[in-house]
């Protein structure tokens, strides 16, 4: 049995799990991260306590999913912009100290694309890419049938890709396609493309509402979301030849607001071969792909050379 954390900027999860990928218990709590990392810390020391009590089972090891910037192996927190405060904090040590158990931490994106490499849409495929379509726009990387950090844990950061020369200002950069293919940035559009009908403290939801009963303003958005995020899935089909992208959060719950168009932009600008080879689809898993998500540092970082399950 595995002990899952799921770790947010507005919640954290609990969950215990097997290396299938089958939750049995879960527990969760508003972050509130404002309190600070200690007493948020000892809040997640509770809830794996609960999680440990609540199992039948012996706990094999303690499984980690984060938002990044992180350094994996070494599992050190170095100061998420959802989680202010961590900075640096050696997230791994602490809890192995706590639980004498083996600890294993990934970061949020990679997580969610073993998740759906295990166990949902990416099974039985060697070269898959998942994005995050939620409060970020990030990527996890299966390339060749392994996950692909990069040097230095960075790969996938793709919503810091500039897909236009102006547009919403997110990632820190106008025009990324953050700006495009996030919640936050297809608010941001909608505000900027319509001031008097979309004020900035708009949401997502209230935009697909809209969409759903009619407004010409809201489906003009998503189209212009659409048409980047069209160009930014042939960047990657270009550059990487997956042989899906496998949408998250937004992908998952509105995408008929903006998937037709992004997937015909997508033909029209990838290279047919690369193209005709990818499937842009939403993620399998649906609303329980964060639980799963937090099983799969262990179950990857677990596994023996050979691909075996390792004993932790």
């Amino acid at each position: 049995m595995i002990l899952g954390l799921d770790i947010g900027g507005t919640k954290i999860a609990a969950v215990l799990g097997n290396r299938e990928g089958k939750i049995s218990w879960k527990q969760q709590f508003q972050t509130n991260p404002q309190r600070g990392f200690h007493t948020v810390f000892e809040d997640l020391v509770n809830a794996t306590k609960n999680g440990i009590e609540n199992s039948e089972d012996n706990i094999e090891a303690i499984s980690v999913s984060i938002g990044g910037p992180i350094d994996v192996l070494k599992g050190v927190i170095k100061s998420p912009p959802n989680l202010p405060g961590w900075d640096n904090i050696p997230l791994k040590q602490l809890l192995e100290k706590r639980f004498s158990l083996p600890v294993y931490i990934e970061h949020d994106g990679n997580a969610g694309a073993l998740a759906e490499f295990f166990f949902g849409a990416g099974k039985g495929f060697n070269n898959i890419v998942f994005i995050t379509m939620g409060t970020g726009f990030g990527a996890g990387l299966i390339l060749d049938g392994r996950l692909y950090r990069g040097t230095t844990d960075a790969a996938g950061e793709i919503g810091h890709i500039r897909v236009a020369e102006d547009g919403p200002l997110s990632y820190n950069k106008a025009g990324s396609l953050e700006g495009y293919g996030s919640g936050t940035g297809i608010v941001l559009l909608a505000h900027q493309m319509y001031p008097n009908v979309w004020p900035s403290t708009s949401t997502a939801a209230t935009l697909y509402e809209a969409f759903k009963g009619g407004s010409s303003e809201a489906r003009e958005v998503f189209e212009k979301a659409a048409y980047y995020l069209g160009r930014g899935f042939a960047m990657l089909a270009d550059l990487l030849n997956p042989e899906r992208i496998i949408l998250g959060g937004l992908g998952m719950r509105i995408g008929d607001a903006f998937l037709p168009t992004a997937r015909r932009v997508f033909h029209e600008e990838a290279l047919a071969q690369t193209a005709s080879a990818c499937e842009i689809v939403p993620a399998q898993l649906g609303e329980t792909i964060g639980d799963v998500a937090s099983l799969c540092a262990a179950i990857d970082q677990g596994r023996k050379p050979d691909g075996q399950p390792e004993t932790f």
